[in-house]
């Protein structure tokens, strides 16, 4: 089998070359993403692998088609970006990585948490500039704080303990609330009771029509002042420039996010000599109180090595099996 690898960089290749190995697959690695644009790529190839932010839309789709692109393996766990019913009409198989090493996304949540709360980015400057002053660093105890955490899959569950651990009264909301947490003593609320009580809300859950720009004006309102949010499963959960303004009237107090709605744009490159064309993202680096990363919640070494071995897997096999591989379309 020939596969085109979109959106890939050294890393991926390094990983999925190893996993590949002396396997019935060729790899052609391709650093752009596929859209539009790209799609001439694919000629002669019989699968495509894509990740986060590659368009794979219902024209895509078809063109795919009609170069004999039989198979797409995303190699991420979402797949709001590609359109599967129309994968499903031109008969392309659909897989993704469901699972791949949860704790990294929820360990990289609590990093963001920790980061804001006792402002390590800024003392990390002050003292490489010889200024041991604690002035404007107070950060608070997350012992007996309540901690919201929407969305209770694998990334939230592993969120919660990880919460639960600290000391924090951890509250949850899931269409499908997990025993194993109540068991470790969470408890299950509506929405707006989490955004009522919570000190910290941090989202794990899938980007859909229900939760698009979750964290608006109208949500906020309901929150504590000063409340701390964190983001780094979708970034359309939260609207931006409400966010921006909540920031502004000091309703939200700290902003943790590893995603954002427009990174396609931006992410995964090196942009430091570009001129970013997105005001509202520049505006909001301005906040001492925000703090943004490249989506990189994924990225350890463990969670790089089951997305390739899980992908080289679906490429293979064509079916769900033991390794947490599951077919969309």
């Amino acid at each position: 089998m020939n596969v085109a690898v979109f959106s890939c960089k050294p890393y991926d290749k390094r990983t999925l070359a190893t996993f590949a190995n002396d396997k019935a697959l060729s790899m052609s690695y391709f650093e752009s993403r596929l859209s539009m644009e790209t799609i001439s790529l694919v000629q002669g190839f019989d699968a495509v692998s894509c990740f986060v932010n590659d368009d794979i839309n219902a024209e895509v789709i078809h063109l795919l088609k009609q170069q004999g692109v039989k198979t797409i393996a995303l190699r991420c766990a979402g797949f709001n970006n590609v359109d599967l019913d129309a994968a499903k009409a031109e008969g392309i198989k659909v897989f993704h990585v469901p699972d791949y090493s949860p704790t990294s996304v929820a360990e990289h949540a609590v990093a963001l948490i920790m980061t804001l709360n006792r402002k390590t980015h800024r003392a990390y400057h002050r003292v490489k500039e010889g200024n041991f002053a604690l002035e404007g660093l107070m950060g608070f105890n997350l012992a007996g704080k309540t901690v919201g955490c929407i969305g209770t899959g694998r990334i939230g569950a592993a969120f919660c303990c990880i919460m639960k651990g600290f000391g924090c009264k951890v509250l949850c909301y899931d269409l499908y609330p997990s025993q194993a947490l109540i068991d470790q003593g969470c408890q299950y609320l509506t929405l707006d009771e989490i955004y009522q009580q919570s000190d910290i809300i941090s989202l794990h859950c899938p980007l859909n029509e229900s939760t698009h720009h979750l964290i608006n004006k109208h949500s906020l309102e309901k929150m504590k002042d000063g409340v701390m949010i964190i983001n780094t499963s979708r970034g359309a959960l939260v609207h931006a420039q409400e966010a921006i303004d909540a920031l502004y009237s000091g309703k939200i107090g700290y902003l943790g996010l590893d995603v954002y709605e427009q990174e396609n744009k931006i992410f995964f490159e090196d942009m430091s000599s570009h001129i970013i064309q997105d005001s509202v993202f520049q505006l909001m680096l301005t906040f001492p109180n925000v703090v943004v990363t490249g989506h990189q919640g994924y990225f350890t070494i463990e969670a790089l090595n089951h997305i390739a071995e899980t992908t080289v897997d679906n490429l293979l096999h064509h079916q769900s099996d033991s390794s947490g591989a599951r077919q969309l379309a």
